[in-house]
């Protein structure tokens, strides 16, 4: 790619991301071959499907980028047959006592929604008639799966989960 032929020394005061470029970078040419790779198919009389992909960009708690993928796999573009499966763009918060996991799936139903949780990750399913998501989202801490609360609107699923705190050790005596 031509950013590539400037030499890596007359980008560094532009480098604020570290190597989180390189990573953008890699996801964007693997998006490239993709995309080629279904003109190819399409030339050879193959189908053409749409294709939803990107990359969500947040500074985390420790102030570091965070950089996620979403869209269609590229693994389900190859698929002859089928509906293909997406990873839903998804956003984690968390507070003092809650952990939140939000995450965008248009074109289905609550119905077709399907959460599981352990107290540190969460796996989210999806599939309807034209559309199927998949994800397994670890959690930034431990949490308590039965506390669990999720609601479906407008495409956006969201999960609160209650945080599951060490137990406190003895109890305070007050001296007298």
């Amino acid at each position: 790619m031509w950013w590539r032929r400037k030499r890596r020394e007359e980008w560094e005061p532009f480098d604020i991301f570290g190597r989180e470029f390189e990573f953008i970078d890699e996801i964007f040419e693997r998006m490239v071959r993709d995309i080629e790779e279904m003109f190819r198919r399409f030339e050879r009389g193959g189908e053409i499907r749409p294709i939803v992909r990107g990359f969500s960009i947040r500074i985390g708690p420790d102030g570091k980028p965070e950089i996620k993928e979403f869209g269609t796999k590229p693994e389900t573009l190859i698929k002859e047959e089928g509906v293909e499966e997406r990873k839903p763009l998804i956003d984690v918060i968390e507070t003092d006592d809650e952990v939140q996991v939000i995450a965008e799936m248009p074109g289905v139903n609550k119905e077709d929604i399907e959460v599981n949780a352990t107290e540190n990750e969460v796996e989210i399913k999806a599939e309807s008639e034209n559309r199927r998501y998949h994800e397994v989202v670890k959690l930034p801490c431990e949490v308590i799966p039965d506390s669990a609360k999720a609601r479906y609107n407008n495409g956006v699923l969201e999960v609160v989960f209650k945080k599951k705190h060490p137990e406190k050790k003895g109890k305070r005596i007050k001296v007298e």
